[in-house]
């Protein structure tokens, strides 16, 4: 089974490591990179497409929805955030979780 590719989108240094590790002990997933902010993100995605997204909703420069709303063909989405508020608007982008 090939593994699946993931990048991390978060500006919090303690939260992206957590993530980093979790992804790094799970058979079935890659880490591919890590970006702290979307802008660094979208570049990185035009040359390393991943699977799986783990997207904080609050970025510096674009937010992590607005974000997700600009890409043609976004990856499984996986929003990190302890705000219920966006739960709404991150399953209409067809987020996973």
């Amino acid at each position: 089974m090939a593994k699946l590719r993931c990048l991390i989108v978060e500006d919090e240094p303690l939260a992206a490591e957590g993530l980093e590790a979790f992804i790094r002990q799970t058979p079935v997933l890659e880490f591919a990179g890590a970006c702290s902010d979307a802008l660094e993100a979208l570049e990185f995605l035009k040359n390393k497409p991943v699977d799986v997204l783990f997207l904080d909703i609050h970025l510096p420069k674009l937010k992590g929805l607005d974000f997700l709303k600009t890409l043609k063909n976004p990856p499984q989405v996986i929003l990190t955030t302890a705000y219920h508020q966006y739960a709404l608007e991150g399953y209409e982008l067809n987020v996973v979780d």
